[in-house]
């Protein structure tokens, strides 16, 4: 197989292809510190890492006529397409806002994850292929409610959009959601251990 960049040839026994996402709008926050801890681990087993932080990318993130008309992709968006394509493994990062994902992460999904992409209906049947069969995603998420809270109470609506209804949909098998909550009132000691953590999760890739 080869680098979509540099046309290097993979050779058996080389590390895996990553593709770590940012699905938060802010330049520097503790998923920032969470995802380059785990690439940082990953990076020394020999496998190899891009980023695309959404945050910087320039995208309308509306789905303005939904997917009743096609809407031209940015550049940047064509180019996130390749990536995932490349990828073997996914690593989502971001925060729970309001119990889903935020907006920018949403917006992104819903402009990249398209028909013909990332999954095809089979004519007029509710059958449909998962396009991007093959492909495994960590997921790392960042809350301010207590895990056991937003499990039990709130019924964990980020994680089931996630996991079942955009990734799982598109034939991506999510291999670990890890939670690091309470962020807002979490001590440095604890900050330090989720850090340690995120490091074993990039280790074990």
């Amino acid at each position: 197989m080869s680098d979509a960049r540099s046309g290097a040839t993979r050779l058996e026994g080389d590390g895996k292809r990553i593709l770590m996402i940012y699905g938060t709008p802010k330049g520097a926050s503790f998923c920032h510190a969470l995802g380059e801890t785990y690439a940082n681990a990953a990076r020394s087993k020999g496998h190899v890492v891009r980023v695309l932080a959404l945050g910087e990318l320039q995208f309308d993130p509306i789905l303005h006529d939904g997917y009743e008309h096609s809407q031209t992709l940015e550049p940047d968006l064509l180019d996130a397409q390749r990536e995932i394509h490349w990828a073997e493994h996914l690593v989502f990062v971001y925060p729970v806002w309001w119990g889903g994902v935020p907006a920018l992460l949403k917006g992104f999904l819903d402009r990249v994850f398209l028909p013909g992409f990332a999954f095809k209906f089979r004519g007029r049947s509710q059958a449909w292929d998962k396009l991007l069969t093959g492909r495994s995603a960590d997921l790392l998420v960042t809350l301010d409610t207590p895990s056991w809270y937003f499990r039990w109470i709130y019924g964990a609506p980020a994680h089931r959009q996630m996991v079942r209804t955009v990734l799982g949909f598109c034939g991506i098998r999510t291999r670990r959601l890890s939670e690091f909550s309470p962020i807002r009132t979490s001590s440095e000691e604890q900050r330090q251990a989720w850090l340690r953590k995120a490091e074993k999760l990039g280790l074990s890739v």
